[in-house]
Order: C-alpha cells, then structure tokens, then sequence
C-alpha cells in the first residue's frame, strides 16, 4: 500500500499523522441518470455532476488535434487568449499558441528557452501531448494520483478534499495500475480471439448457408419443373381420355338417335297408311289390305327399344385418388364414368345378423356399378340405420368410414339384447339384402371354474372340490375323476360342464349351485 504524501517545495514527501484508512469516506458519486454510448451502444451512469463530469477521452482529443493540424490548423485556437489561431506550439507547456502569444511566451524569463514548433512541422507526429489540466482547480496540472478516491488531482485537490487521502505522483503509480490494467487486458484478449473466431466461423457458415440454399433452390426448379411438366403430361392424357368418352357417348347417342328416328319413321309410316285406309278406304279395299296392315303393324309393336338415353352423363373427375406415375413422379386425378348402382352393392361381415349387447359390431359395403365391377372409388352418398324394433323411437348411433377404393366400414355398438332391423342406402336406395335384421345376444359370459380333464387332477387330490358334470369316485371324492361314474369322457368346464373351451359360461351362480363347486372354480 501507497502511503500518503504531501507537497513541500514542490517535490512529494511522506505524510505523518494520517488517519486509518476506514476512517475515510470517499465521495459520492451515486448515478441518477443513465445515457447510451453513442459509439459502442453501452449504458453508462451519468454521475451526479452531469455530463461534464464524465470521463474526458484524451486520446480523442489527440486524434482530433492531430485531423486539425493536418488541415492546415483551422478550427485551432491559441490556449492562451483563446481569441486568435494557432500557429506555433510549446513543446514544454504542450501548448499551442498564436503569434502575439508566441511573441508574449518568448519575452518572459520562465518561458524564453520553451521549444516552439510550427504547426506545420507537427503534421507527421502520432501524438502530441497537451498538458491535462484539473476540473476542479483548471490552472493546475493533474500530476497526483489519489488512492482512496482512485483519480488523478492536482495539488490544490490534495491541500483540499483529498487533504487526508494516501496520494503519490502518476509516475511512480502507473506501474501497479497499469500491470492491473494489462492483466485484465490479458483476461480480454482471449475474448477478442474467440470472438473473431466465432465471426470467421459465422462467415464461413454463411457463405456455406448460401451455396447450400443455392444447391437446394436448384433442387426444387429441377423437383417443380419437372413435376410440372408431368402435370402437364397427365393433365393431357386426361383431356384426351375425356374426350374419347366424349366421342364414344355421343356416337352411341348418336347411332341410338338413328335407330329411333328410322323405327319411328317406320311407325309414322304404319300408323298414317293404317288411319287413310279406315277413313278413306272402302270396306272392300279394307279387307283386301288388311293381311299386308295387320302383319306390318305387329312387325313394327313387336320392336324393342329404349325410351331412356342408352349413355349418361355421369363424368366425373376425382382430384385424390391416385393416378400412377409419371417421369418419376406420383401423381393424382382420374376421370371417372362408373355409376354406383344400389342394387349390385353388396354386404359383407360376421356381424351381419349378430352381435352382442355394449360391444362394437362392423360389416363393409362393397358399391358397384352397374355391370358388378368395384367402384374403387368413394365420395358415394351412404345411409345406415340400426333401430331396436321393440324402441324404434331410440335408433342406435352407427358410424360410415370411407375407405376411398368402393368399400365402407360400417359400424355400431348396440346398448341393449334384443332384435333390430338395419337399413342401408345408397343414394337412397337399398342396397342388396337390405333392411336385414340382427339378433343381439347379451354380453358374453366368461367361464369362473377350469377347464380341466377331471376334478381330481385340477384340485390336487381334494375330496370336497365337485365338479358341474356330476361325476364322482369311490372312496368319498366329491367330483369327477377319469373313467368313473358320470365322467363326460372329455375335456370340460368345471363351472357348467361344457365342452368347448370358448364358449359362454351357462352357470346362473344361484342357490343350486353345489357349495364345493366354488372351491373347485377358485383352482
């Protein structure tokens, strides 16, 4: 620790009689307001003194003393009268000065041997210092350190507010604060290091990022021009197939027309000689004709035709459904002409006619045209409806999943047991086999007891389990036992003595029920 000096004659000398260090209190200077830097963006607190009492950049100062110079001094006035311009500089005071105050510097005794440079002769220095003057006391030099307060002062400052403050002369303390200084520069630096680093790296990631966003954009052009020009393709292909329907329906159409304006023709023909000869004929000419009438007449009621178009114009155009592919590509829309005809769709399922009561019971529908091919196609128009027949104001709720290729999952979970009719329409229209009726049975009962080969091998030798067969052996064994008396021969439930290990349990667990059997259910 720096002890404490004091000025004599101009020269620093050790102080006695200073208080302890924590007995001082330093000054004051809690910020109020806080300003950005308008170069780096940082907050800095405004000390209470203001803006003036910030910290001054000499450096700064220096730089924009040194652009004046360079300029051929404009804008530079003298230190001294503050008046004139500058056109030389002590060397010594660090001042610069115009020419009275030069002239002025030159004539007095302290000041006749100061070195003066022309202005013109400072343009190549780097640097040129200028005495750094005290805020407080301005015709002192900052030449002191104080300690405590860690600023420089003057000597008046150390006379006065700092009077009991340790102080020493800059020299002789820059070296502590400036090796402070540099090992937290030497903490920095990595930063910058690392910093600078990263910014390469983010550089390099950019450029990356922009070669790699070039890459892909020329992967999708190529992906969509050429996905595209298969659109194109297909959607050519399918004008050209409507088209061809087109053609093909009008020329049945067109050929139907023909065939019916000539049977007509026939039919005029017929009819208008058939009424001249009954109102203009006589009773002779009559009978003559009539075999000729009478053969042309039935010829003509015996021809088949059609009153209905023999095309529609059922076209239809299905955007989702898959169309194969194309240079590569999948690709979507068919057009189709299919008509679903409710009298060709048909039912499927084991759950038809059955089900049982709170669980979930399905069937499909399977729509077809006209001519009994598969739509393979959906969108159809389906209607379904299951209702109790002893409460047909309580309809059962039924779910229709398209499956998009002619098929419907159909599918209802029944409340209660009891018979119900199921309707299902297309289009209005019942299908084949509708309305059918579905007997709904009551949930399936699980079995409680075993299924085993006979009692005395599922109890492990117990006399008192029984068994629901009915069987027993001698030697006091209440249940069955193979090859004894009421054994089934077979494999079966010990609860209610069937046979099929899946089916439904018959046993009611009532009174009847034999005491023993309950142990025998238990193993």
């Amino acid at each position: 620790m720096l002890s404490g000096v004091t000025l004599e004659g101009g020269r620093a000398r050790s102080g006695e009689g200073r208080p302890s260090r924590m007995e001082l209190k330093p000054r004051s200077l809690q910020s109020q307001i806080g300003i950005l830097c308008p170069v780096c963006d940082a907050q800095v607190d405004l000390p209470l003194g203001g803006v003036k009492a910030l910290t001054i950049d000499h450096l700064a100062v220096n730089d924009v003393m040194l652009e004046s110079l360079r300029g051929e001094g404009q804008g530079l006035v003298c230190d001294l009268c503050n008046d004139r311009e500058v056109e030389k500089r002590c060397q010594t005071c660090k001042a610069n000065l115009c020419h009275f105050c030069c002239q002025a510097h030159r004539r007095q005794k302290k000041t006749t041997y100061h070195t003066m440079v022309d202005l013109k002769d400072l343009k190549g220095y780097s640097r040129i210092g200028k005495p750094i003057l005290c805020p407080a006391h301005p015709a002192e030099e900052l030449r002191l350190f104080c300690e405590f307060c860690d600023r420089p002062v003057c000597r008046d400052c150390v006379v006065g507010e700092h009077r009991e403050h340790p102080y020493d002369f800059t020299s002789n303390v820059i070296h502590k604060h400036g090796d402070s200084v540099r090992e937290l520069l030497k903490g920095t630096q990595p930063h910058v290091e690392a910093l600078e680093e990263a910014l390469a790296q983010i550089k390099i990631m950019n450029s990356a990022l922009q070669k790699q966003v070039e890459v892909v954009a020329a992967d999708v052009r190529t992906f969509s021009e050429g996905y595209i020009k298969a659109i194109e393709e297909h959607r050519d292909k399918l004008l050209k197939q409507l088209e061809d329907i087109r053609v093909q329906k009008e020329n049945s159409l067109q050929l139907q027309k023909a065939q019916l304006e000539q049977l007509l023709a026939d039919m005029r023909t017929g009819v208008e000689f058939t009424e001249h000869l009954l109102t203009s004929g006589s009773d002779l000419e009559i009978l003559i004709t009539k075999g000729v009438v009478v053969e042309r007449l039935r010829k003509l009621n015996k021809v088949e035709y059609s009153t209905r178009p023999g095309v529609n114009d059922k076209i239809r155009f299905c955007p989702q459904e898959k169309a194969g592919q194309c240079h590569g590509y999948v690709i979507y829309g068919t057009i189709s002409t299919k008509e679903v005809d409710p009298a060709k769709c048909v039912l499927q399922g084991e759950d038809l006619h059955r089900a049982q009561e709170k669980q979930t019971a399905s069937f499909t529908l399977l729509c077809k045209d006209a001519a009994g091919e598969i739509m393979g196609r959906g969108g159809d128009n389906i209607r379904v409806a299951v209702v109790p027949n002893d409460k047909k104001d309580s309809p059962v709720r039924t779910m229709v999943q398209d499956n998009k290729d002619g098929t419907y999952y159909i599918s209802y979970t029944p409340k209660e047991p009891g018979v119900y009719t199921v309707w299902v329409c297309v289009k209005e229209r019942h299908v084949q086999g509708s309305p059918f009726t579905v007997t709904v049975r009551r949930k399936h009962r699980p079995h409680p007891g075993v299924f085993h080969c006979c009692t005395f091998c599922s109890s492990g030798g117990q006399k008192t389990a029984r068994c629901a067969c009915g069987g027993t052996m001698p030697g006091g064994y209440l249940g069955c036992g193979h090859g004894h008396k009421g054994h089934p021969g077979h494999p079966h439930w010990s609860c209610c003595g069937k046979f099929n290990e899946k089916s439904e349990c018959t046993w009611t667990g009532g009174q009847s029920a034999p005491r023993g059997l309950l142990r025998t259910v238990a193993l």
